[in-house]
């Protein structure tokens, strides 16, 4: 198989697109999704000479449960160690880093020590930071909602103790979450890279390629310095 047959195998780039992320996916007022990841679907096509098909998803979890049943060709995830046993990822292109807000009284200062006996955290199911969680937490317990919205609103319900997320969203959503505060420092750093399903060998190889030109050349830090998206870093070659 040729990598164009395994990333195209109906003729065109079917490319699953995730609106959970607003770093990299958003709609306009005409419904047209456009971003950092449009930016790379079309390069992609374009370089493959096929047209590109968005198969449209309201959370990352969803992306990736559909990543065996052959409905997207490629799609742009958070690199992460559950989702590679179905998944195979690109070298990253960009990195996040995520992070907590807690409440105003409350007594934690820092990152650490959110991770204590008792300690409630609002986190999205199966976002790449939830999934990281899961395996990492010791102590502290994640109480897992269907998206960012909805862990907004039990953290205002004083329903857990924080909330975890992306800290560019955090910081661009304290609006919403007038009784919190932001903690210092971060858990974790995302990753996000091409997503495709095992078994793609060329097409591993072609994207392994790809990237590198993309990273080398800039043209992801140019995208997101066009669409101004702040808190996401573009991988430095």
């Amino acid at each position: 198989m040729t990598a164009i047959n395994e990333l195209a195998p109906t003729g065109k780039l079917r490319a699953g697109m995730n609106l959970g992320n607003n770093l990299f996916t958003r709609k306009n007022d005409s419904g047209e999704l456009f971003g950092v990841s449009v930016d790379l679907m079309q390069e992609l096509a374009k370089r493959l000479g096929v047209s590109l098909e968005m198969v449209i998803y309201e959370q990352p979890g969803q992306v990736a449960d559909d990543a065996t049943k052959g409905v997207w060709d490629i799609a742009i995830l958070a690199i992460e160690k559950t989702r590679a046993k179905t998944i195979s990822f690109s070298p990253a292109m960009t990195e996040i880093e995520a992070g907590y807000v807690v409440h105003h009284n409350s007594t934690l200062k820092s990152t650490e020590e959110v991770d204590a006996k008792g300690i409630k955290i609002a986190a999205p199911e199966k976002a790449g930071y939830e999934l990281y969680l899961t395996s990492a937490l010791n102590n502290a317990s994640i109480v897992r909602t269907k998206n960012f919205a909805a862990s907004i609103q039990i953290f205002n319900e004083y329903k857990v103790d924080a909330i975890a997320g992306l800290k560019p969203n955090l910081i661009e959503s304290m609006h919403k979450l007038p009784e919190g505060k932001l903690l210092q420092g971060n858990f974790m750093t995302v990753n996000h890279g091409f997503a495709l399903a095992l078994g793609k060998a060329a097409a591993n190889a072609y994207l392994q390629n790809f990237v590198k030109e993309l990273i080398d050349t800039g043209f992801v830090a140019r995208s997101i310095e066009k669409h101004q998206i702040k808190g996401l870093i573009a991988i430095s070659g």
